[in-house]
């Protein structure tokens, strides 16, 4: 019988959608409450099985922390990280079914956090509980899951600077596969920037018949300012955004050159290339390179007919950082270059909201080569060895400890992270348990 014929475990299935229906929602508009009781959770998990578990706080959300021991007295230990918060749900009218009653259609689960990050998470602590109850788990299992990788807090990172416990590695299921059949290992992703930028030119606002052309525009200034920073017709950054990026290996390269073709990949997210040569330089620009977006726009009113001239402007903007490049030196040039657009008489404020650094692991470690290789005897292919576009701060955490990571899920492009109708393949459920399994059988080797 296939693998994806199994299914995931009834109990396991049951026990994610209880932790699913809690809405820990710490993106904005979510009850505190909630966050916590997720916390609560997972430890009633961890400590049903035997092992020690707390909710620490944190800086705005709790921590979980947990121990899970194996019968072995020297046997390795792995940390296994993900997070129990999620993004907001709206708007609430484009989901099918209620963003917190998970319901399973077809062969996928609904539901917030479906697939970021409970249920691409949950098979490993899940799996880890199980072999603890039976008293035959292979490697000692440390439980680190935070609730604030959706909002602003650097909670799990400041925790980990100080944590002076050992671990041999970590597991962080929290990524995608190559495609529906092909496991994945991430090697590195890139760090954030994000800015909050606000501009005021008057008391208030103003009409346009007897004043404008006479008066600083806020959206104007706000539009001159972002025009600092934004990429050219090719997605290339201004070269103060770019240094201090390493280049790829050559052998990385090459191995880019057997992914699917960018210009398949834009296509099967519905996205529309910014350049001709955006789907032949995906990967490079997407995974090698810096890049900028500007989040949202706030300013005068553009749902009404209103002649005015806005007094007031604010965008939300930020700079992804390839590795290689520190945002002890970007954010500052990134302010500089942003403020520099303004001109006299203009009250400008730029201010961080959050940073994360960039972070690469080396694929020849023994706990990465071990993971390519339980990984391809769980999917049936050739673990590819990726890197990813997007920013997971605490992969910088486990960098700077020199803590190899082994980042890779079952996740999918197509799973609606962050949207309306999130899900998560039944399979990706069924094959993170097998690879829970085999990783912890693997990993007792090191």
């Amino acid at each position: 019988m296939r693998l994806s014929e199994v299914g995931p475990s009834k109990a396991m299935l049951e026990e994610l959608i209880e932790w699913l229906k809690i809405p820990s929602i710490s993106s904005g508009g979510g009850d505190p409450a909630d966050l916590v009781r997720a916390a609560e959770w997972a430890v009633a998990k961890v400590t049903g099985a035997g092992g020690t578990a707390q909710v620490i706080d944190g800086e705005v959300n709790p921590l979980v922390i947990g121990e899970l021991r194996a019968q072995r007295p020297d046997a390795p230990t792995v940390m296994i990280y993900g997070h129990y918060d999620v993004q907001s749900a709206e708007p609430l009218e484009l989901w099918t079914t209620p963003p917190f009653e998970p319901a399973i259609r077809g062969d996928r689960l609904y539901g917030r956090g479906t697939s970021d990050d409970k249920g691409n998470f949950y098979p490993l602590l899940y799996v880890a509980c199980e072999l603890a109850r039976t008293d035959s788990l292979p490697v000692n299992i440390r439980v680190l899951i935070e609730g604030e990788e959706e909002s602003v807090g650097e909670s799990v990172n400041r925790w980990l600077e100080q944590d002076d416990g050992k671990a041999d590695c970590a597991i962080v299921f929290d990524s995608d596969m190559l495609d529906s059949s092909t496991p994945a290992l991430t090697l590195g992703v890139r760090g954030i920037v994000m800015m909050d930028v606000r501009v005021r030119t008057a008391k208030q606002d103003l009409h346009s018949g007897m004043y404008g052309g006479s008066i600083l525009n806020a959206n104007h200034v706000l539009l001159e300012m972002l025009a600092k920073v934004m990429p050219n017709s090719d997605g290339v950054v201004p070269d103060e955004l770019r240094r201090g990026a390493v280049e790829p290996t050559a052998d990385e390269i090459e191995a880019w050159a057997d992914l699917p073709p960018g210009d398949a990949v834009l296509a099967e997210v519905g996205g529309k290339p910014l350049s001709e040569s955006s789907g032949e330089l995906y990967y490079m620009r997407n995974w090698a390179d810096a890049s900028v977006d500007v989040h949202g726009l706030e300013g005068g009113d553009a749902r009404q007919i209103r002649t005015m001239v806005p007094c007031s402007a604010r965008a939300k903007v930020s700079v992804r950082l390839a590795p290689g490049q520190t945002t002890e030196s970007i954010a500052p040039e990134f302010k500089r270059l942003l403020e520099a657009g303004a001109p006299p008489g203009a009250e400008v404020g730029v201010s961080v909201l959050s940073t994360g650094e960039p972070a690469m692991f080396d694929p020849s470690s023994p706990p990465l080569k071990l993971a390519a290789e339980a990984l391809e005897k769980v999917c049936g292919r050739p673990t590819a060895l990726v890197r990813v576009g997007g920013s997971l701060p605490v992969l910088a955490a486990f960098a700077s400890k020199q803590i190899p990571a082994i980042v890779s899920g079952f996740a999918l492009a197509g799973d609606g992270i962050h949207g309306p109708d999130e899900s998560f393949r039944l399979e990706g459920l069924t094959r993170g348990e097998a690879a829970a399994h085999e990783l912890y059988r693997r990993l007792a080797e090191l």
